[in-house]
């Protein structure tokens, strides 16, 4: 089967072949850093980063830049607020992005970019459309007349009748259904940072900065752009229209789009109490891989719940996971092999591939693998899994962790370290030759204080972190 999406433009799952056939170059809307990053942008973050890995996997080679969004309206209200520059403001904000994105195990992109570096690029983008027509300029700030580009609206498939000719909106973000003239540089207020520009000094609006950054780095055509759904208007689709306007080619040929995420049934809303980044969730005890788990297990074009027994549901699916592979390491299995399970590892992972290539259907290339595991468990059981039968369920595991990374459990630096579990184990398999049991009790309370659960087998002792 081949690679396939779905097309935000077209509405259609379409095969997937990059323009130049080998690097993908992808475009995907950063966060604007003006708080922490709630759990809702991690969850189209962690759809890019399936996507990623997925692509990597099938051999193509990434070009993927991610833009940071770091002057804007709700930047420059608050920096002021703090007294602050909005390179200050920003910068902690930024980091704490980065941060908690590595916690995700969310691969960093080829290219991270900065808004506030390309401002002369993005002014340059403006003379260009001002001198084919597409803009008018207002008391110093200069808008994009979207009556000059007659395709606008195809992404978002928005009916223009109605809309007023020429009303225009000055804020970077605005309301759905609501399409107007959009702003692509703003007249200098009091107090407020700017750049000098030949219409006046300014800074440039939201829609831009995008434009200008991912043409910069991928070229006049690139072949994925991502994001949540709720940017498919306005911002996306005033994307390609100030785009297109500028060079005459097609924007983007795939737009991917994540659904929303519910938290326990409701909308994120501070006014509701259910308002989370991932530090809200990481204080309350849960682990950053049943976060991710969580995240990416519903396919990314359907509405996902989060809700903390999910979060508890995830973590003891990581566990039979992990489980498992403790029993593929440990267990003594007969020699020799069953052809039923080596074909059975097989399919497991064509059809782990299969549902990947099915427009990311995670929820479907899951249940491939746990499907698999349950069928080796009863095989294991039964003593019809070989030791010639361990490299195929190896092969399953690695092709699932390489895209969903979960199967390592995240070790804090003043955790106690695997040579120093090793140890203690051999302590107390000492202890219990010699019968001091109360010794061998100890060190197995103790582990399990440090999140080191140890379990005795025919086959000897596994450990596994909690």
């Amino acid at each position: 089967m081949p690679l396939r999406f779905h097309n935000t433009l077209t509405q259609q799952l379409e095969d997937f072949q990059p323009l130049d056939g080998k690097t993908v170059r992808m475009y995907t809307c950063g966060p604007t850093v003006y708080s922490y990053v709630h759990i809702g942008n991690f969850r189209t973050f962690s759809f890019q980063d399936i996507l990623r890995r997925t692509l990597l996997a099938r051999g193509f080679t990434l070009d993927h830049v991610m833009n940071i969004t770091d002057v804007e309206d709700k930047i420059i209200r608050n920096a002021i607020q703090h007294n602050q520059s909005i390179q200050e403001y920003t910068a902690q904000y930024t980091e704490a992005f980065l941060a908690d994105s590595a916690t995700l195990r969310l691969q960093r992109p080829e290219r991270l970019v900065f808004a506030t570096e390309h401002i002369s690029e993005m002014v340059e983008a403006i003379e260009k459309l001002s001198a084919s027509n597409h803009t008018y300029e207002s008391d110093g700030s200069v808008y994009f007349r979207i009556g000059s580009f007659p395709a606008y609206g195809r992404l978002s498939k928005i009916n223009l009748d109605g809309n007023i000719a020429g009303a225009r909106v000055d804020v970077d973000e605005y309301e759905k259904d609501d399409a107007r003239d959009f702003v692509l540089w703003k007249a200098r207020k009091p107090g407020e940072p700017a750049w000098p520009a030949s219409c006046g000094e300014g800074r440039p609006g939201w829609h831009i900065e995008c434009s200008v950054m991912a043409m910069k780095y991928l070229g006049e055509t690139i072949d994925i752009h991502t994001g949540g759904v709720d940017l498919v208007f306005p911002h996306h689709e005033n994307e390609i229209a100030q785009s297109e306007a500028l060079t005459g080619k097609q924007f983007v040929r795939y737009w991917m789009h994540a659904e929303h995420l519910m938290v326990e049934g409701q909308k994120m809303s501070k006014s509701l109490g259910n308002f989370y980044t991932l530090r809200d969730i990481l204080e309350k005890g849960y682990s950053p891989e049943a976060v991710r788990y969580l995240l990416v297990s519903a396919p990314y074009r359907k509405q996902l719940n989060f809700t903390f027994d999910g979060l508890k549901g995830a973590a003891a699916s990581i566990d039979r996971l992990r489980n498992f592979e403790l029993r593929l390491a440990g267990d003594v299995l007969p020699d020799g092999e069953n052809p039923d399970m080596s074909a059975r590892a097989n399919q497991a992972i064509a059809d782990f591939d299969a549902a990947l290539d099915d427009d990311l259907n995670t929820a479907d290339a899951l249940a491939a693998v746990f499907e698999y595991i349950r069928d080796a468990n009863t095989a294991m059981d039964a003593g019809a899994f070989q030791s010639a039968n361990k490299p195929g369920a190896r092969a399953l595991l690695d092709r699932f962790d390489a895209i969903f990374d979960v199967l390592k459990p995240t070790v804090a630096e003043s955790s106690i370290s695997d040579e120093e579990i090793d140890s203690l184990i051999a302590d107390r398999t000492r202890a219990k030759k010699s019968r001091d049991f109360a010794r061998a009790d100890q060190i197995r309370a103790d582990l399990l204080d440090k999140g080191v659960v140890i379990e005795d087998t025919r086959d000897g002792v596994r450990w596994k972190r909690k």
